[in-house]
């Protein structure tokens, strides 16, 4: 899956243009390499991202298509001091 829609059907960023946007941007990358909005996604996968002075780190533990919102937090782990 691509990583902009990854980011939107896991609810981390609210909007698939601005998963884009983040991505064009240099401000999100995978397993350390930035990462454009078409790279694809695949369980395993460390994503980080940067909102001015706020980091994010998840790991990604499943890639679905649909989610449901409830259900979203479980495509991913956040990872905290690693």
């Amino acid at each position: 899956m691509r990583l902009d829609k990854y980011l939107k059907v896991s609810r981390l960023i609210k909007r698939r243009t601005v998963a884009q946007e983040a991505a064009d941007g240099g401000r999100v990358s995978v397993n350390g390499v930035t990462a454009k909005p078409s790279r694809e996604v695949k369980p395993g996968d460390i994503i980080e991202m940067s909102f001015g002075a706020k980091k994010v780190r998840v790991e990604v533990l499943s890639v679905q298509e649909t989610v449901r919102k409830d259900d979203a937090p479980s495509m991913y782990r956040e990872l905290t001091g690693e």
